[in-house]
């Protein structure tokens, strides 16, 4: 994680030296990259066994991932209207029991793929700094992958939850600042919260598992404008 923000600092650290010299951003049509890092929430997830009749209801920790992506959309000036698509991963780290059973060693993730109609307001002002904040909503389609942990309490390891996907509804908000280089390029430093409702994966009939994706997402891009 400290090898991700050195690259993001260092990144900025560069365009500092244009940004004095940058006149604002224009109005128009663009497109964007960006990549950053995500910081998945602890999640509360249920699960129940078909075959046992059991119930289980765990909490999941997660370490950082990757959140990357890219938009196109139109500058109006002080609004701006962007679809975006992106991608975010988070590698479980513990899952614990609400009974008190804690698994370890564990060999699970879950991705997003978020598809997103956005909106965001621009503070103009003379200077090539724009804050902007705003948000969005559309569609996640996430992908849990077959988790299996080692439990403290009795060294077995069994499977968690069993590989899905499925697709819900998600929103974010956020804010950040362009940065003009150019009267074309431009440097985008956003943080957004993004959220999903509650997915079931339960395609394979003998475990269902309901939860909600959470995040906190900070990233470095650059846009273009036509």
């Amino acid at each position: 994680m400290k090898k991700q923000f050195i690259i993001l600092a260092a990144l900025a650290t560069l365009v500092i030296p244009t940004v004095c010299m940058a006149t604002p951003p224009r109005p128009g049509p663009y497109v964007s990259g960006f990549i950053g890092v995500n910081f998945p929430q602890n999640a509360d997830v249920a699960s129940y066994d078909y075959y046992t009749g059991d119930s289980f209801n765990d909490r999941v920790e997660f370490d950082p991932g990757i959140n990357i992506g890219g938009t196109g959309g139109f500058d109006f000036g002080f609004v701006r209207l962007e679809g975006e698509m992106s991608y975010k991963h988070g590698e479980m780290t513990t899952i614990t029991d609400l009974s008190g059973v804690r698994y370890r060693n564990i060999d699970g993730n879950l991705g997003v793929l978020a598809m997103m109609g956005n909106m965001f307001f621009d503070l103009r002002n003379p200077s090539p700094i724009t804050p902007y904040v705003g948000g969005g909503i559309g569609l996640a389609v996430m992908h849990l992958s077959d988790t299996f942990g080692t439990s403290t309490f009795d060294n077995t390891r069994p499977l968690l939850y069993r590989e899905d996907d499925d697709a819900v509804f998600a929103y974010q908000v956020g804010a950040g600042l362009e940065i003009a280089l150019n009267r074309a390029l431009s440097l985008d430093l956003g943080y957004r919260y993004f959220a999903t409702s509650k997915a079931r994966f339960d395609s394979n009939n003998d475990i269902a598992t309901d939860l909600k994706f959470k995040s906190h997402n900070a990233a470095i891009g650059f846009r273009v404008k036509f």
